[in-house]
């Protein structure tokens, strides 16, 4: 992971985030609107069934089932209330080049223990399927 490949720090800025909202399914009259979620650090993460999951970009939280008066904020502090992107106490713009390693440290850590974690959950799925067909040949099932 390289630190300062520009396609890892983009997101920490919110016109970036903003821009992946295109298709979001609130836009006007609610609290989850672009700009709101946007600001919380979501990036719009649609998938074929649900068009309105959202991901922090930074604790990688993804959320979905949105209702129009649902508070971006206070949904993401909910939901992952140790995210240091929702911790910051100034803009991103405003953060010295240590605080921001220290940050981007932090996001690497998240990064890397789910990229583990889903790797194990892949790898025990496998594993209990490949005993479910043993435990079959063994008791003549095939």
């Amino acid at each position: 992971m390289d630190p300062f490949n520009e396609e890892d720090i983009k997101m920490y800025f919110f016109e970036n985030r903003l821009k992946t909202f295109a298709g979001w399914p609130f836009d006007e009259d609610c609290s989850c609107t672009p700009e709101n979620m946007a600001k919380a650090g979501f990036i719009h993460a649609p998938s074929e069934n649900s068009p309105d999951i959202a991901m922090c970009f930074f604790c990688l939280k993804e959320l979905e089932g949105w209702e129009p008066e649902d508070d971006p904020e206070k949904e993401h502090r909910s939901h992952s209330s140790s995210c240091q992107f929702m911790a910051l106490k100034k803009k991103v713009e405003e953060l010295t080049v240590e605080e921001f390693f220290k940050l981007q440290k932090e996001r690497h850590k998240i990064i890397i223990n789910k990229t583990g974690n889903d790797a194990i959950s892949k790898f025990e799925e496998a594993a209990k399927l490949r005993r479910a067909g043993i435990v079959k040949t063994a008791m003549g099932e095939e």
